[in-house]
């Protein structure tokens, strides 16, 4: 004989019901002998304790009762629900005039919801003309008079089990309430959570069966919920340890009390998804696997408990007063956590049993608290537990510290005696996240990076395109799933926790809306979005403003944007110490070079010791192309001009470009990476537009642009022999004192020379050393175009998800 269990979700109205019918009715004709066991249909339960409550607190329950009875009813016409009814009206009606209830009428009133769903299941196999034949568990499983979870006696629940199988057998399907049973003295009790799953289980062990087939809403179990976690992955087969493992941490799926029945007989249960009937499920024997498990569990309606007192120091044993004052009370403590002085104490309990525990332990430590050795006890509520099957101790720091830095800070850690599970306790509000961040980083399936752009115009529009262009790619080869959630200009966003895509520039026109950058960040929080990235591909210092705000809210920061590195130094420390704070971090490679490995080798050299003496270069692509140019063709400098602006390697006003500023702020970043203080007003910068052309509109002067041709012609004219100009960022002097001497110039160079020999828009970096004397280090290479600094802000996210 088979068992199979079928749970609430599969017995709803519409599809659910039909294909449990179904289920059953070909089982029957393929001549398999069964046993069905059933819980309460869809949210009955639920809506029974919600009436409930409403009658003992005087609320009027009338209609949801009539809209429960009508869900019951639906288009079911020939069951007959008249006695359970009648049942329930009669039980809220004195609730509702005594204002109070026990555990025994809550017991009696849940009870029907058992009744009704097996009676509906009966009447509809009898008229598909199945021997079916309706059973009350209440006559069959006996336990004791603890009402709410009760436990079953053995001897007399299988005596009546047998007997009862022995009278209805052959073709007969009896069709049994799951959940619940009956006391020595015929008063309903039940079998407390996931009791349904708990009779099968009695079921299939007094009556040893050939297997239990537990019929869920999902294909089987998984290394994590999947209504929690989108990723989890099935597990195709499990051990009885591992399952208990499982059920004892929460597993929703699985009972801790369901699978010792089982045990006992060594009889297989495999989890089934009623709505897919090809899927095999998951097997659970007692065979174990080859490699071990790892799943996530969650614990769910609990509470940490929090005891704490510096008296408490070298007492021996308080733990053990803990559990014996609970136990005694009948409280059960599923996780506990202390420091090796017993300074503090931390466990959890049952979310409604928390008051209670805090009360007996209060009165416990009364003595203590009069001593000042205990300081207080308190309740923390609205936390989970997460538990990690099959995780060793020797690689949680990689899912502790993903958790860190996506600032969930798990309140309690625990990990068993074989060190081969750990729990954590974390507050509600991150569960999500917490999941999420965990299994990406313990089971090799891709790490779902999120990203927000910033700006989409050249470099950023680039960006987009290149990361989706790669994207399978990167995660085929790197396990990192980059998710681009948000993108957005200064009037817009488009919002997709599941990624944009390739028509982002429709999208954004067509569905986004305006924002403010809270909005992203609450949008990330409340899909739960582990992984943050925040790229700022703006040139906008109001942008600058929301680093820290995003910084504290999770985020890593990435920026082709290089105001924040060029405001007050006071700015600049503050931003560096909120990153340290939150363990988050800020590249921003492409702010000089663009796509050029300048900082990170500055940076490199630096932290190693080495004396960094001076750094000089061409730092700008558009005036090394305007330059170099004009100094080897016989050509006015307006008309190279015009083609540079024609080819867009200018700004628009290309005054943005000829000023020096980009250069000086660009300088500015690189004495601040050697930990120099300088501010932008100590930057000696010779500006290149005369004075009488550097106010008025862009369109002004760019109408103006051969006045400029005289004062080239005469600077170029008064160089020496072979010589070229070069405008330049010099950083010298004492690189070791607080500031440093910054000039940007322009400058007559021997054609032969590094500098000299720089061609086309490339930009050239020379960094001096103490150990390198007069050779520098020179790193030269394209130093403008959207492609090449999007692929350098790429390369900054892919470096983080990286060290993430």
């Amino acid at each position: 004989m088979k068992i199979l269990k079928f749970g609430g979700k599969s017995l709803a109205n519409g599809k659910g019901i039909h294909a449990v019918i179904d289920i059953i009715e070909d089982k029957v004709k393929n001549g398999e002998k069964i046993t069905v066991v059933l819980s309460a249909r869809g949210n009955t339960t639920d809506e029974l304790e919600e009436i409930l409550e409403k009658a003992v607190n005087g609320k009027n329950y009338q209609s949801q009762l009539e809209a429960f009875k009508t869900y019951q009813i639906a288009d079911f016409d020939n069951v007959d629900f008249t006695q359970e009814f009648e049942t329930l009206d009669k039980l809220f009606e004195g609730v509702s005039l005594l204002e109070d209830y026990s555990k025994r009428i809550k017991d009696q009133v849940l009870s029907q919801g058992e009744v009704i769903s097996a009676k509906l299941v009966t009447q509809l196999l009898k008229e598909k003309n199945i021997n079916a034949n309706f059973t009350d568990s209440r006559t069959l499983i006996i336990t004791d008079a603890q009402f709410g979870d009760a436990q079953p006696l053995d001897k007399l629940s299988k005596e009546n089990v047998i007997n009862h199988f022995q009278k209805y057998n052959g073709t007969t399907v009896n069709i049994v309430t799951g959940f619940i049973a009956s006391n020595t003295k015929n008063e309903t009790t039940t079998l407390g959570r996931n009791g349904s799953n708990y009779t099968a289980s009695l079921l299939a062990n007094y009556l040893e069966a050939e297997e239990l087939q537990n019929f869920t809403h999902v294909n089987g179990i998984y290394t994590a919920d999947p209504d929690l976690v989108p990723n989890a992955i099935k597990i195709e087969k499990l051990s009885f340890t591992e399952a208990n493992e499982l059920a004892y941490f929460g597993a929703n799926i699985l009972h801790a009390k369901t699978i010792i029945p089982l045990i006992e007989k060594n009889i297989p249960l495999r989890i089934l998804n009623t709505f897919d009937h090809q899927n095999k499920g998951t097997l659970i024997t007692s065979e174990a696997s080859e490699k071990g498990i790892k799943s996530l569990s969650v614990l769910e309606n609990v509470a940490l408990i929090n005891l704490e007192g510096r008296g408490l120091l070298g007492k021996v044993g308080v733990d053990a007063r803990i559990f014996k004052a609970l136990a005694d009370k009948n409280i059960s403590v599923s996780i506990i956590s202390q420091g090796s002085s017993e300074r503090g104490i931390g466990f959890v309990v049952e979310a409604d049993k928390a008051k209670e525990a805090k009360s007996i332990l209060e009165e416990e430590f009364e003595s203590d608290f009069y001593k000042r050795d205990v300081s207080g006890i308190s309740i923390e509520k609205d936390v989970s537990v997460i538990s990690i099957i099959g995780q060793d101790l020797s690689t949680f720091h990689k899912p502790y510290n993903a958790l860190i830095k996506n600032q969930v800070i798990p309140l309690l850690f625990n990990n068993t005696v074989t060190g081969k599970n750990v729990s954590l306790v974390v507050r509600k509000e991150q569960l999500h996240r917490a999941l999420n961040v965990i299994h990406g980083e313990i089971f090799e399936i891709s790490k779902k990076i999120n990203i927000a752009i910033f700006g989409h115009g050249l470099v950023g529009g680039t960006l987009i395109d290149q990361i989706l262009k790669s994207s399978e790619q990167i995660e085929k080869r790197k396990k990192i799933n980059l998710n681009i959630f948000a993108v957005a200009n200064s009037r817009k966003v488009l919002l997709d926790k599941n990624g944009v895509a390739q028509d982002w520039k429709n999208a954004i026109n067509e569905k986004g809306v305006s924002y403010t950058v809270e909005d992203v960040i609450r949008y990330a929080d409340d899909h739960h979005l582990e992984n943050l990235i925040a790229i700022d591909n703006t040139a906008s210092q109001v942008f600058t403003e929301n680093y820290i705000n995003l910084v504290e809210h999770g985020f890593d920061l990435v920026s082709s944007n290089k105001v924040a590195n060029t405001l007050s130094f006071d700015f600049y420390k503050e931003l560096r110490i909120k990153l340290e704070e939150n363990q988050k971090q800020y590249l921003y490679e492409t702010n000089v070079g663009a796509g050029l490995p300048l900082i990170d080798t500055i940076k490199l050299l630096h932290l190693s010791g080495e004396n960094i003496t001076r750094i000089k270069g061409v730092f700008s692509g558009s005036l090394s192309y305007l330059f170099n140019t004009f100094s080897v063709e016989e050509r006015p400098f307006s008309e190279v001009l015009q083609e540079a602006i024609d080819k867009g390697f200018t700004e628009p006003d290309p005054r943005e470009d000829l000023c020096g500023n980009d250069v000086g702020r660009k300088l500015l970043i690189l004495a601040r990476e050697l930990d120099l203080s300088n501010e932008f007003e100590d930057i000696n910068i010779h500006n290149l537009i005369p004075e009488e052309l550097r106010a008025g509109e862009a369109k002004e002067f760019l109408g103006r642009l051969k006045e400029l041709d005289v004062v080239y012609k005469k600077v170029k004219e008064e160089q020496k022999p072979d010589h070229v100009l070069r405008y330049i960022g010099d950083l010298w002097g004492d690189l070791s004192q607080e500031k440093g001497n910054l000039d940007v110039k322009l400058v007559s160079v021997p054609q032969s020379s590094a500098l000299g020999q720089v061609k086309g828009s490339d930009s050239i970096f020379e960094i001096y050393t103490e150990s390198y004397g007069d050779q520098p280090i020179v790193i030269q290479g394209a130093g403008a175009g959207a492609a090449v600094t999007a692929r350098g802000v790429f390369g900054d996210v892919l470096r983080l998800t990286e060290k993430g």
